[in-house]
């Protein structure tokens, strides 16, 4: 009965997001910034309709597992080589330039205010580390929403998977040598690059064994049912290694991502185009539910109690991102828009930066405390104010490069 009764409320819950990211897009804004201000309001800390019970819930867990690999498909479907080849080399030195430049701006800013404060220096990098998340979904939200078209969606859809794997690669680098450094009982740091590649290879060889099948069926309904089979064999795949950990590390966007990339460079585009007509009406539901488990979580009431290492936090990460995506597009000579306005869509960044932090808090309550209650506040307090300026910050970008098609109005002629 229980159950049943979370189910109710977070069918709600997504009813009411979908209602205020309407009236929220009436007013020239992203729909995503009303699904995030509803998650924040209806969350444990405010309404409580989508509460923990259900946030912490396993099958909840396991609906969130399956809607984001089906997100997955939606950034997969766009990385078919034929087309990415040409500016391949061009999106992933940016992916590079504008991760390592978030980390070394972050780094050294508070690697300067912490030797002078007396802290710990580590702590600046594992600050550095949690700023390079970027979380994907606010931005491609804008792109679904707003049906942008040209240079930066071209850029940031395939950097959306790549910039999720340098992310995740130089923070666990970062926490494996803190442990070490720490002396915390935990994976060798082989272990923890192999866990971060981990969801890339489940969903290239799901990928590949579906691709196979699907080059053989003629039967669009034949097509569509063999992706869903191996997807969901993939997300089972990936639950049941994540059940083995002592926390949940494999991210099933990047195994949908991965997944979706490999079949789709395998099969025509008129079965691509068959798949995605089925499956964007649920790929927009899945949008819903998965930035609702973003914004609940977030406590708006930390807004009022954020200090000046939130501040700098959003400051120095927002330069690295910026600077470092604006040298990567300059030396591979991207458009000019791509140099201008990218990095003001890699801003948001919440779900994935709030993971870290979990994770770095479990390295340092331990032997360090006072360190994991300075992350803890100071991120926490970011997430909330961060996203709300980042949504709408990523969409100016996709407006000021000229990428939000206009409404065209039908006038009417009169006699």
């Amino acid at each position: 009965m229980d159950i049943l009764l979370d189910v109710i409320r977070l069918l709600a819950s997504v009813g009411a997001a979908f209602v205020v990211g309407k009236l929220i897009s009436k007013l020239k804004l992203p729909a995503i910034l009303g699904w995030l201000i509803t998650g924040m309001a209806i969350g444990p800390h405010a309404l409580n309709l989508l509460g923990t019970s259900i946030l912490d819930s396993q099958w909840f867990g396991i609906i969130r597992s399956i809607l984001e690999c089906m997100f997955g498909l939606m950034i997969g479907t766009e990385l078919i080589w034929k087309q990415m080849k040409k500016a391949g080399s061009q999106i992933i030195v940016t992916t590079i330039t504008e991760s390592v430049g978030t980390f070394l701006v972050v780094s050294l800013v508070f690697g300067i205010i912490f030797w002078v404060t007396d802290i710990p220096i580590y702590l600046a990098f594992m600050f550095g580390g949690i700023a390079l998340a970027t979380a994907p979904a606010p931005s491609l939200s804008v792109v679904t929403t707003l049906k942008t078209s040209g240079p930066v969606t071209k850029t940031l859809i395939p950097m959306a998977a790549l910039d999720d794997l340098v992310g995740a690669l130089v923070f666990f680098l970062v926490i494996a040598l803190v442990s070490a450094h720490l002396a915390v009982g935990g994976m060798s740091v082989p272990m923890v690059i192999f866990l971060v590649f981990l969801p890339v290879l489940i969903g290239i060889v799901t990928g590949f064994i579906a691709g196979k099948i699907m080059q053989h069926t003629k039967d669009p309904k034949a097509t569509l049912a063999v992706m869903l089979v191996m997807m969901l064999l993939s997300i089972g795949i990936g639950y049941w290694i994540n059940s083995m950990l002592e926390s949940s590390m494999l991210n099933f966007m990047l195994i949908g991502m991965s997944f979706t990339t490999v079949f789709a460079n395998m099969i025509s585009q008129e079965q691509i185009d068959g798949i995605m007509k089925v499956m964007n009406p649920v790929i927009g539901v899945a949008m819903i539910v998965v930035i609702l488990s973003l914004g609940a979580p977030l406590d708006y009431h930390l807004v009022f109690g954020a200090g000046i290492y939130t501040a700098v936090y959003i400051i120095s990460r927002a330069i690295g991102k910026y600077s470092g995506a604006y040298f990567g597009a300059a030396v591979t000579h991207a458009p000019k828009t791509v140099k201008k306005y990218l990095g003001f869509t890699l801003l948001p960044h919440s779900g994935v930066s709030l993971v870290f932090t979990g994770i770095a808090v479990s390295v340092l309550s331990g032997p360090a405390p006072e360190c994991a209650s300075i992350i803890q506040g100071t991120i926490a307090a970011a997430a909330v104010i961060n996203e709300i300026i980042a949504v709408i910050l990523a969409k100016k970008g996709f407006e000021w490069a000229g990428e939000v098609p206009e409404k065209k109005t039908v006038r009417v002629k009169t006699a």
